[in-house]
């Protein structure tokens, strides 16, 4: 459906990608993944028709739809919700409009050639249906009837998002182009826009950081790294395998390639000046020049990893945080009943529950960003703490410092030097630490809220939702780094990984007040018998533990059937069989990555999508998915293999 041929797209002397080419066909999902900067939102931009490439073009079939999500969460204020969303098909939304200001004026001034007009835009949109199928798509994403006709100013921004990606939903789009769609959404939402995104007809092409989200919904990945954009089958899994695999290829190819040219040379430089060899000499020389001049030089890839370092000046006491019948409401609203809870030195605290249940108004009652309604919090004995609040860039749009400015704000006393090696670890070095505030995108300026956090050497971190715009390498080192904390850990987020990897306490809110559960996420999850954020982790759980169950029996009645030979004949007939194994492994791997090989080289021909027809693709690309797949379970079959004959040459 949509096609590009060698595109190219250059900032001056910096080029983001170049000789990208691919297909994006009906029914596929494309996650399309990098490092924040590598040119993901600007790629998205190009497809859009909102921005031109340096070169290449983008071909689209005439009268295509586009649903676009927008970041823009201010742009319509004072309109009704059920509006906003019900926007996304511009060209209908204009003509309902005006169609009703027709209807509103006088019987004399009635223009019916203009009415016929827009009778005939409404009919071909579906626009009777269009208003119950924004009003559905907002149910789905958490929004219910009542609220529909309310302002889009009564929203917080995270809601204000969701509206957002309902009006690209609701707008009868052809294809959807997704910038970050699950930001801000609870679990619930997501699997509602998971399913979705699995039934529409069209392409997608959607920008995540979320790695269970891309792996439920992608079909492809579009990797922008290395200065071009590579198509990868499958979801975002398969893709990491796929990559690895591929650039260990490459460079494994390249360093054969090199072995060989010095070969070649060290006969030439050997025998250049014998008469008998000379000829030989010569041929061997412009063999060098030919495998010289084809040797690939790999480019460097795009993605950074951010080095985040939370240490805390000093410790605090045993009792951090006592918080006593706190409640809070917004209007009829009471989002938190009086909640009670304490927290310790040392914990790692996860807060968990549905969005809108009150868990970002408890951080900011904590921060004394918000007052409550009723009951106190009291900080324990030289408490520090520092807070991650999750609209962060919503309070940089007005500065007009730069980064750097910033940053020194906070840096009483230090030197240059020591301020600008803090922002070099969060990745702001050369010009980007002179960017303005207002023009950071969100990953960066996620990163240096993190930077002043980390100046400021707190004993205590509140985060509120910490993965927000951040970018798959920089959630990982986010990670290590307060794994490494030694402080006390007090957040909120809807990341699973993230959660798993750090709570070491879970606090869930819900309608009837919280649930404390000492004990990591997996503990939790166990205990309850259910999981808040991700009930299929459970069935699988239960799945591989009978699985795991089943073997152990069958293993077992082997057991008892099997005599018992002695250990070294055992041992010798077992090698034997091992090695034979082995030895045909390696030769079904050989061929599938030769096979592989070709195939890859056909893809990375541009002309190759132009001579050959869709169907035929398909076939290719469904061959190489076999052929990747094939070579992965023969690679872990051979690993094996291999630890089991070390196993045995120690143990004889």
């Amino acid at each position: 459906m949509i096609s590009v041929s060698g595109l190219k797209k250059s900032f001056g002397d910096q080029t983001l990608f170049q000789d990208v080419s691919f297909l994006l066909n009906p029914g596929e999902c494309y996650g399309l993944v990098g490092a924040n900067g590598s040119g993901k939102t600007t790629l998205l931009n190009i497809l859009s028709g909102e921005e031109d490439p340096t070169e290449g073009s983008v071909t689209l079939p005439k009268r295509l739809n586009l649903g676009i999500l927008r970041q823009d969460q201010f742009l319509y204020e004072d309109e009704e919700i059920l509006g906003v969303a019900m926007r996304g098909n511009l060209e209908l939304w204009q003509a309902m409009v005006e169609k009703e200001a027709l209807i509103a004026e006088d019987g004399r001034s009635f223009d019916a050639d203009r009415f016929s007009e827009l009778e005939e835009i409404v009919q071909r949109h579906d626009g009777y249906s269009a208003e119950a199928r924004a009003s559905e798509i907002l149910e789905g994403l958490g929004f219910s009837t009542e609220i529909h006709r309310r302002t889009l100013s009564t929203l917080s921004g995270g809601f204000k998002l969701r509206v957002l990606l309902a009006q690209a939903l609701a707008s009868s789009p052809d294809v959807l182009l997704l910038d970050e769609p699950t930001n801000h959404l609870d679990i619930l939402s997501i699997r509602w826009l998971e399913k979705f995104l699995r039934d529409f007809n069209g392409p997608v092409v959607v920008i995540s950081h979320d790695h269970r989200f891309l792996d439920n919904v992608s079909t492809h990945i579009l990797d922008v790294d290395y200065e071009t954009v590579l198509l990868f089958k499958g979801n975002y899994t398969n893709f990491l395998n796929n990559k690895q695999t591929e650039r260990e290829r490459r460079e494994k190819e390249i360093a054969t390639r090199e072995r060989e040219i010095a070969h070649h040379r060290q006969f030439v430089d050997r025998f250049r000046a014998k008469a008998s060899k000379a000829r030989q000499a010569q041929s061997k020389l412009r063999l060098i020049e030919k495998k010289a001049a084809s040797l690939e030089v790999l480019a460097e890839s795009s993605r950074r990893y951010p080095m985040f370092r939370f240490e805390q000046q000093r410790s605090s006491g045993q009792q951090v945080l006592d918080i006593t019948g706190i409640k809070k409401a917004f209007a009829d609203n009471e989002v938190l009943h009086g909640v009670n809870l304490t927290v310790n030195r040392g914990d790692r605290l996860a807060i968990m529950g549905p969005n809108g249940i009150g868990k970002s108004t408890l951080l900011k009652i904590v921060m004394q960003e918000l007052e409550a309604d009723a009951g106190t919090v009291e900080w324990g004995y030289e408490t520090h703490p520092s807070y991650f609040a999750q609209d962060h860039k919503e309070h940089f749009e007005a500065q007009k410092h730069s980064a750097e400015d910033w940053i020194t704000g906070f840096c009483s006393g230090q030197t240059t030097g020591f301020i600008r090696g803090e922002m070099g670890r969060v990745l702001f070095s050369g010009d980007d630490a002179k960017k303005p505030l207002r023009a950071l995108s969100g990953g960066e300026a996620a990163r240096l809220v993190f930077c002043r956090i980390a100046i400021e050497r707190p004993n205590v971190l509140v985060l509120d939702e910490p993965t927000n715009h951040l970018d798959l390498e920089s959630i990982e080192s986010l990670v290590e780094g307060l794994i490494s904390f030694d402080g006390t850990l007090v957040f909120v987020s809807h990341d699973r990984w993230l959660v798993s990897q750090l709570a070491t306490r879970i606090i869930e809110i819900t309608e009837d007040g919280i649930r404390d559960y000492q004990g990591t996420y997996e503990d939790y999850v166990h205990f309850c018998g259910d999981d808040h954020l991700d009930v299929d982790s459970v069935v699988l759980k239960a799945r591989k533990e009978k699985r795991a169950a089943k073997a152990n029996t069958k293993n077992n009645r082997r057991r008892k059937r099997a005599g018992k030979p002695t250990r070294s004949g055992q041992n010798a007939y077992k090698g034997q069989h091992l090695s034979e194994r082995r030895d045909k492994l390696t030769a079904q791997i050989e061929d599938c990555e030769t096979r592989l090989a070709e195939i890859d080289e056909k893809f990375s021909d541009p002309k190759f999508y132009e001579v050959t027809s869709r169907e035929e693709i398909r076939r290719i690309e469904s061959e190489r998915s076999i052929q990747k797949s094939d070579v992965d379970k023969l690679l872990t079959e051979w690993e094996e293999i291999e630890k089991q004959l070390a196993d045995l040459k120690s143990s004889s």
